[in-house]
């Protein structure tokens, strides 16, 4: 039963390049490190023609890539299992493809260093989002193995650590988890590890992809005064849309989000328009991504967006002989929400506050995550994890070690609190 030390699992995680679909290796070598590390092991790869079924996912099975991505898990049992609860732990192995000219190394070669405090640093692709959290979840379970082995606590029930493919793709491993289960034993609460600062977020935003094109009139610069070009027509839009945004940050509220600058925030990520530099560009294609409150439908916001559209078309002439399509593609991220006394919150709040955090109140995100595939199942499921969301998917991309161990000693306590009082930690 051997296992590489904290530092090391995250290092050997961090060194696999798994953009792009590319979770096999990184899975099949951390399914192997469990397996050593005495843990029954499951692996699982979703099935595109079911996601299709899934709200988060396009309706074309072709359109999705689950083919070979494994998501894998490692299950420790104690006591009588069946007559505790099972807690599960998540993580993804999938990351987001990194520029490198924009980082000062190799995205893959993990780095460590010292912040200006002297505090130690990993910097690689995943080492926020999310794969010290993984490790940092296999070794909080083994932590809870000790402490059973050794006889200071006595436990019923099992760990469960998934590290699943697709997050970033809209939780293919997830979801498949979700509708699915691998486990021939129900699952009664989880803690999805993303980076949330070590706060305790409960309730995570949603996000709808929308895919905006426009029809003008090409022309040579020379005349260009003969074509329409479709630049101030999607300025006009954006700036519709901003307005939009701005009153729906006043008029939607919820109490975890008050403390955001911008709490349901839009981005058009993506524009591309015209075909030559001396050419007034008569075609525009525009992707935006926007965001949903919790309480609220991804349909509900995607309508108040198209009608904001349909005004900004009913003022413009040429829009309104040439109206725009504004489509859905890719995927999206429903918003979830876990009530605050639900156990597993309860639980990881009074772990916080043992390991002296000083903030156990719970909060939102402004991000999605595969907590909504649980909470859609009926597992409720709360987000906890080390470093910032501001580094994720971020050049350089950073998290402070302390905060990595201090999340290992977190996680461990909330599920021996957990296991310990059948699930409900105020029979503490």
């Amino acid at each position: 039963m051997t296992v590489p030390d904290l530092r090391d699992l995250a290092t050997g995680l961090c060194e696999f390049d798994t953009t792009n679909g590319a979770e096999a290796p990184a899975a099949e070598w951390l399914r192997d490190v469990l397996a050593d590390a005495g843990f029954e092991t499951y692996t699982w790869e979703a099935d595109p023609a079911r996601l299709a079924d899934h709200p988060s996912f396009p309706d074309d099975p072709a359109a999705i890539d689950a083919a070979g991505r494994p998501s894998v898990a490692g299950v420790l049992a104690f006591g009588d299992p069946d007559a505790g609860p099972t807690l599960v732990l998540n993580g993804h192995l999938d990351v987001v493809p990194a520029d490198e000219s924009l980082w000062s190394s190799d995205p893959f070669e993990p780095v460590w260093g010292e912040a200006a405090d002297g505090a130690a640093t990993l910097t690689c692709r995943g080492a926020v989002d999310m794969k010290a959290a993984v490790a940092a979840c296999v070794h909080a379970a083994l932590d809870v193995r000790e402490a059973v082995e050794s006889g200071a606590v006595d436990l019923d029930g099992r760990l469960v650590v998934e590290a699943v493919a697709g997050e970033e793709e809209g939780g293919i491993g997830a979801a498949a988890a979700a509708l699915d289960s691998p486990y021939p034993f129900a699952r009664d609460a989880a803690l999805v590890a993303e980076p949330t600062e070590l706060r305790a977020v409960t309730a995570t935003e949603g996000t709808v992809m929308k895919r905006l094109r426009l029809s003008g009139r090409s022309a040579h610069a020379a005349t260009r005064w003969t074509g329409v070009d479709t630049l101030p027509l999607f300025e006009a839009i954006r700036r519709a849309f901003a307005d939009l945004e701005a009153e729906r940050c006043e008029r939607v509220t919820h109490p975890l989000y008050d403390g955001f600058e911008v709490p349901w925030p839009i981005v058009c990520g993506r524009v591309e328009a015209g075909s030559w530099a001396s050419t007034v560009p008569g075609t525009l294609t525009a992707e935006w991504r926007l965001g949903v409150a919790p309480g609220e439908t991804v349909a509900e916001v995607e309508a108040a967006f198209e009608d904001r559209l349909a005004a900004v078309v009913a003022g413009d002439e040429w829009l309104r002989e040439h109206p725009p399509a504004f489509e859905r593609f890719s995927i999206m991220f429903e918003p979830a929400e876990v009530d605050a006394d639900e156990p597993v919150v309860r639980a990881l709040r009074a772990a916080m506050g043992a390991a002296g955090l000083a903030d156990t109140e719970p909060t939102g995100a402004t991000y999605g995550a595969d907590n909504r595939h649980y909470v859609a199942a009926g597992v409720p499921a709360v987000v906890f994890g080390p470093g910032t969301i501001e580094q994720a998917h971020f050049p350089d991309e950073t998290v402070r070690w302390a905060d990595v161990e201090t999340a290992r000693a977190v996680v461990g306590a909330t599920a021996r609190r957990f296991l310990g009082d059948g699930g409900d930690p105020a029979a503490q």
